[in-house]
């Protein structure tokens, strides 16, 4: 800071209300600085439950909480809604669409990731990912409309081709997507119509690389593959989609017809390395330092699945939410030890595991040396993301859902907003 801002608290500005940010922002709540917290939504959104949004258990309310309701209680603590075009490291400040300049002293990065298509961006038009609610309303009220328009369909082979949903993609997402919306065609919506039978869906997981789920043990993979197997998915491993149509999904000389497909096959992150003028990875990452720091720029921290940061020497952390909530946390206390003069150490990240459910009744986890599946790992699974999610209504709200769909086998938010045409 100048001489002549002595007196003035040091500005914090965060990129981001995802788990990074609004965990670093929290982690301020009494510090001495002002914090400006900056999203293009205004909402903080639980990502690990958009697929349940998009096959209608639950509702985008549910995982959704208002920023400023978060952080209404932060008195030095500002909400902006918008979207950055542009950092200057420079003279410090942080450029908005609207032309707005924010300037900071510490700027923690934290804008997390979207879907990547590997140089086919025409495909998302017929294959949406998931990442954000709109993602997910969209993919429900295309997986609902198959059914309807499958109800009235006269021809058998366009009814086959309704009736068909392929999942591109055999990480966490895939396989819980695959999961949810065979469930969907064989448990909820199995007495709802009277001229086809749901269950007569055909759901297909894809993976390019030798088995789903790479990331967990092989064992676990292939728990979670014989199981999404008994539930009716089927499973193509080895094979790389190599177009996407409105007709269905190529594979190489192979042709799966389907009129819903569904991305998640990828990520990339944001532009955050465009915009802080630096060289990012294949994946789209910034490449941080042992303090999560670009370029040796101590006052900039870039976290969570915007940040390539290194683990273990041969490996990157995870972007997953417990990841993003520790780097978060970190960025806040080294800022404060900074402002106290106080000597900072590296980020030693704490895997905390893997997660994946497959279906109503089981999931696998990776604890690292610990390894559960099936039932209890299901529940350990529904209390970790109940855990995780932000305010008392929406941990009380999807206890309730779940209960209800367990009980009665019935998703509770089967809506289809929007055009009642598929794209």
């Amino acid at each position: 800071m100048a001489a002549g801002d002595s007196d003035r608290k040091p500005r914090v500005v965060i990129l981001g209300a995802g788990f990074g940010g609004l965990t670093a922002a929290k982690a301020l709540a009494s510090a001495p600085v002002a914090v400006t917290m900056i999203d293009a939504q205004n909402y903080h959104l639980f990502q690990p439950l958009l697929y349940q949004v998009a096959t209608a258990t639950l509702s985008p309310a549910d995982i959704a909480t208002p920023i400023r309701s978060t952080l209404r209680d932060q008195l030095n603590t500002d909400v902006l809604l918008g979207q950055v075009v542009s950092i200057d490291r420079t003279a410090r400040t942080v450029t908005l669409d609207d032309g707005r300049a924010v300037p900071f002293d510490y700027l923690i990065v934290a804008t997390g990731a979207r879907h990547a298509y590997f140089g086919h961006d025409e495909w998302e038009t017929v294959a949406p990912g998931l990442k954000k609610i709109d993602d997910a309303t969209e993919i429900r009220r295309r997986i609902l409309l198959a059914f309807e328009k499958a109800e009235t369909e006269t021809d058998e082979k366009k009814r086959r081709a309704l009736l068909t949903f392929v999942i591109v993609g055999g990480g966490p997402t895939g396989v819980e997507m695959a999961g949810a919306i065979i469930e969907l065609a064989k448990k909820a919506l199995l007495s709802d119509f009277r001229h086809i039978d749901p269950a007569s869906a055909r759901v297909v997981l894809i993976e390019a690389g030798p088995r789903i789920l790479p990331a967990f043990p092989e064992n676990l993979a292939e728990f979670a593959a014989s199981s999404l197997t008994r539930m009716g998915v089927e499973i193509c491993t080895g094979k790389a989609a190599t177009d996407c149509t409105r007709e269905g999904v190529a594979l190489g000389a192979d042709f799966i017809p389907a009129r819903t497909l569904i991305w998640a096959a990828g990520v990339m992150a944001s532009p955050a390395a465009k915009w802080l003028n630096v060289e990012s990875d294949r994946a789209g990452r910034v490449p941080v330092d042992a303090h999560l720091n670009i370029d040796g720029d101590k006052r900039i921290f870039v976290v969570g699945d915007t940040a390539a940061a290194r683990w273990r020497d041969t490996s990157f952390v995870p972007g997953i939410a417990p990841a993003a909530k520790q780097m978060g946390a970190y960025a806040a206390k080294t800022i404060r030890l900074m402002i106290s003069g106080k000597e900072t150490k590296p980020f030693d990240y704490w895997h905390q595991g893997n997660l994946a459910t497959i279906g109503r009744k089981s999931a696998v986890i990776d604890f690292g040396r610990i390894e559960v599946k099936g039932f209890i790992a299901w529940l350990l699974w529904g209390a970790a993301h109940v855990y995780f999610l932000i305010g008392f209504r929406n941990r009380l709200m999807v206890m309730l859902h779940w209960l209800w769909a367990y009980v009665t086998f019935r998703q509770g938010v089967r809506l289809i907003t929007g055009s009642t045409k598929l794209p």
